[in-house]
Formats: structure tokens, C-alpha cells, sequence
């Protein structure tokens, strides 16, 4: 549960920190708006995303099921700047199903923690694989690092990729590039 009084007194201080006066008309309500963003944006913190995926239905599809271009926005862990983009998550039963915005639901639910996109990446491909227990999870994940695009280097428009594959997306080339290819493939849009 997030700690709102606490919240606004750091914002408080951190206004006052770098020379601005927090009892100023403009950001007068910063603190209470930023108290009430943070409760928004990180409540994944107090939610198991395992217990998103138990509600299931016994079904012989045994074919990849891809859900593509989850919008996602998270916070990078180190500056406490945003990161979003798109995820794709492709999964093969074995005789049970999720409801797909289950999935959407999963990445969503881990997104809104402090977060590093290797670590959701991989958290995202681990629940759905010891939830499901699917013959093969395969997570991609896409996204615009603010730290990186607006402080630092300054490299706007550049993109981190990271993927994660478990079961026979790690172990067979040919479905791992059947995962790729849907995903990727501008036709099905």
C-alpha cells in the first residue's frame, strides 16, 4: 500500500531540494498529484500476477496463441523515469488456456512496479510458464527509455529489445522464428 503523506513530504523536499518554492500557485498541488500518480502507476507492487492466470479452460489447442502490441508503460528503477512501448507474448498449450487479456493483464500488473525491462521480460515469460505449464512461453518486449531519450545520451527514437523464451521456444529454433515472424508481420495488421 502506497504511503501518500510520505510521498508528498519527499516531493515537497525534492521541490524545495532544487530551488523552487513548493508553496508557489503552480505547484502548490504537486505533491498531492504526484502522491496520487505514484499510488496509480506502481499499484503492481501489491498484486500477484500468478493469480491472474487461475481461472483457465481445459482445451486440446495445441498451436501457438500470440497476443501482440500490449502497450505497457513502466518506471525504470534507476532514474524513476518512464519506459513504455509494446509487448508480445506468445504461449503453446498443453490442454489448458488462459483468457487472452489474462496475459495483457500479467504484463500490465508487472509493468507497474519499479522495474528493469530485462527483469519484466523475463517475469513476464516465468509466470505464464509456471502457471500454464505450456510446452513454451516466448516474451518480446519493446520500449522507449525516457532516461535515456530526454538525460544522457539523448538518443531519441532508439529502441531496447529484449526477449525471453522458456520450453520449446528456447529449445527449437523453428518455433522461436514462427514467434518472430507473427509477431513482426505487418500483413496480419
Amino acid at each position: 500500500m502506497v504511503d501518500k503523506a510520505r510521498i508528498e513530504a519527499a516531493v515537497r523536499d525534492i521541490i524545495e531540494a532544487i530551488g523552487e518554492d513548493p508553496s508557489r500557485e503552480g505547484l502548490l498541488g504537486t505533491p498531492r498529484r504526484i502522491a496520487e500518480m505514484y499510488e496509480e502507476i506502481f499499484r503492481g507492487v501489491d498484486q500477484d500476477p500468478r493469480e491472474l492466470l487461475q481461472v483457465g479452460f481445459e482445451e486440446e489447442h495445441r498451436e501457438m496463441v500470440i497476443l501482440r502490441d500490449i502497450p505497457f508503460y513502466s518506471m525504470c528503477e534507476h532514474h524513476f523515469l518512464p519506459f513504455y512501448g509494446m509487448a508480445h507474448v506468445g504461449y503453446i498449450p498443453k490442454g489448458r488456456v488462459v483468457g487472452i487479456s489474462k496475459i495483457a493483464r500479467v504484463v500490465e500488473t508487472l509493468a507497474r512496479r519499479p522495474q528493469l525491462q530485462e527483469r519484466l521480460t523475463s517475469d513476464i515469460a516465468d509466470i505464464i510458464n509456471q502457471v500454464l505449464q505450456p510446452s513454451g512461453v516466448g516474451v518480446v518486449l519493446e520500449a522507449t527509455h525516457l532516461c535515456m531519450t530526454m538525460r544522457g545520451v539523448k538518443k531519441s527514437g532508439s529502441l531496447v529489445i529484449t526477449s525471453a523464451n522458456r520450453g520449446g521456444f528456447l529449445n527449437n529454433a523453428a518455433t522461436r522464428e514462427e514467434f518472430i515472424s507473427l509477431i513482426h508481420n505487418n500483413q496480419l495488421r
